[in-house]
């Protein structure tokens, strides 16, 4: 299961870099608009069903001004099945409701992936025209009874429904209707005069009793589900994937805010896209180190299970992770070396003595201690920088005068 999405990189200010678009960005508005002027990448990330914020991801693309997203994200999609092991199952694609559904399930038709895309609640779909009476003239109809999501009299039966439930949903209700179309406006055939394409798939309407959050009454959610031919639309695993896809959305404000991606202000392109795959390259390293990193929490936090850190308290004990590996690596390829690491036994050298942490420092120590304290660096303690010889003569004739 992966979750494709698109961040943009702000240079608002960067006149001089090429290749820049204007992008939306949630926080930053331009003119009363939220929209800034910068480089936008689109991120692929492997989700999971474990409740916890990570995720792996496996593909960062710098989108032109003029490229297509969703173009772009079948490319990737293709580029990442060719990665992926033959013989596994179906993947699965969640997409927001940017993209364009009927697109996307166009351009991957002949891959066998599973398209999944939310869709806005003031969209209209349509069945397949009823069969043309014998003798009829005349144009064929392309498009049926229509089915408008804010109507709910243009409703059919759905063909299938699942009702199901959530410890942290409640009650979810889940309705499917297949063999739906909408009306195509962008297709590669655009301007040629030659009919538009047909892209059937299943509208799934999604309606849980309530949100963990508790703040705001839970809305209806409206999804497109597109697969490989013969292939059944699994109604319990389509809205729990799109559930999983705002962890994509959390790793990309992690990389932001605490790994310092978008902190750096490069003036080309290139540059940034190496510093995103540096970036990537050490949040995997994090990714693989929350099973031997240790909780560390404050006080008014609550304790986290072992293993199940999140990426910030992963973050807080990597370096003794890293330390604690180095160690083992030094074991392991010197078995006969003595003690490794910084604090290795002074006993073990010659002439040397060690004191025990545990044994209190001698009276003597402690009151040359406090004396070097209370009386502060002096004169004799400083460094002093060689004089030359110019220096040398003056500091003479001043003394002599």
């Amino acid at each position: 299961m992966f979750a494709v999405d698109v961040t943009a990189w702000p240079r608002c200010d960067a006149e001089c870099s090429p290749q820049r678009g204007l992008y939306y960005h949630p926080s930053r508005h331009s003119a009363g608009q939220p929209i800034v002027a910068g480089w936008a990448f689109q991120w692929i990330c492997q989700l999971g069903f474990a409740r916890d914020s990570w995720t792996a991801p496996v593909d960062a693309h710098r989108l032109q001004p003029l490229d297509d997203t969703d173009q772009t994200a079948a490319g990737q999609v293709r580029a990442l099945l060719a990665r992926l092991p033959a013989g596994g199952p179906v993947p699965w694609l969640v997409f927001d409701a940017g993209y364009d559904s009927a697109q996307l399930s166009l351009d991957l038709a002949e891959a066998s992936v599973v398209v999944l895309v939310r869709l806005r609640s003031d969209r209209c779909f349509y069945a397949d025209p009823p069969p043309r009476p014998p003798g009829a003239g005349g144009r064929p109809r392309r498009h049926g009874a229509k089915f408008a999501f804010a109507d709910p009299a243009t409703w059919p039966t759905p063909t299938t429904t699942l009702v199901c439930h959530d410890d942290q949903y409640g009650t979810v209700t889940v309705q499917a209707w297949a063999g739906l179309h909408p009306k195509q406006h962008r297709h590669p055939g655009h301007g040629s005069r030659r009919p538009r394409p047909i892209v059937r798939g299943t509208i799934l309407r999604v309606q849980v009793e309530r949100v963990p959050a508790k703040t705001r009454p839970p809305k209806v959610l409206w999804l497109w589900w597109a697969g490989p031919a013969g292939l059944q639309p699994d109604l319990d695993l389509a809205w729990r994937a799109y559930v999983r896809r705002f962890d994509c959305e959390h790793t990309v404000r992690f990389c932001k805010q605490t790994l310092g991606w978008t902190t750096p202000r490069p003036r080309h392109p290139a540059q940034a896209e190496r510093w995103t795959w540096l970036v990537l390259a050490a949040y995997a390293q994090l990714r693989l180190a929350r099973q031997l990193a240790t909780d560390t929490r404050l006080p008014w936090e609550r304790p986290r299970p072992p293993g199940k850190l999140s990426p910030t308290g992963c973050g807080g004990r990597f370096r003794a992770c890293c330390a604690r590996s180095a160690r083992r690596r030094v074991r392991r390829n010197l078995p006969d070396a003595p003690q490794a690491g910084p604090r290795a036994a002074a006993q073990d050298l010659p002439g040397a003595t060690r004191r025990s942490r545990s044994q209190p420092p001698s009276p003597e120590r402690s009151r040359a201690r406090l004396q070097r304290h209370l009386s502060g660096p002096t004169i004799s303690n400083k460094r002093r920088r060689p004089r030359s010889a110019a220096s040398r003569h003056v500091h003479q004739v001043k003394s002599q005068a």
